[in-house]
């Protein structure tokens, strides 16, 4: 039985907390598109750049996220997550997830 898109975003979290990075991949495609809302920013659209960028912010910044607010319609997952690293410190951002054959495709991020 396959995930819904929500516990796939909630893998994502758990991985993204436990600083796993092939956890952390694992849950996205391969032709993932993140970009910044509403501007349409491209963050990323290379697994293999995210991957490095990624290990090396689990590694120097030890982040975590808790989800504050959740909701979903059909593929969609929209976070408010809270969180805070070594570097950053305190941040907060809106992450809207679109989960397609149980994998992240797209995902816009909200920062305030």
């Amino acid at each position: 039985m396959s995930k819904t898109p929500e516990q796939v975003v909630q893998q994502q979290l758990e991985a993204y907390n436990a600083h796993d990075i092939d956890a952390f991949m694992a849950t996205y495609s391969p032709t993932i598109q993140i970009m910044n809302f509403p501007s349409g920013a491209v963050i990323y659209t290379d697994p293999a750049v995210m991957r490095t960028d990624y290990q090396r912010y689990f590694a120097n910044g030890l982040p975590h996220a808790e989800v504050s607010k959740r909701m979903t319609n059909g593929n969609f997952v929209i976070d408010y997550e809270v969180g805070h690293d070594q570097n950053k410190g305190d941040w907060q951002a809106i992450a809207i997830y679109e989960v397609v054959d149980g994998l992240i495709q797209r995902v816009w991020f909200v920062r305030g």
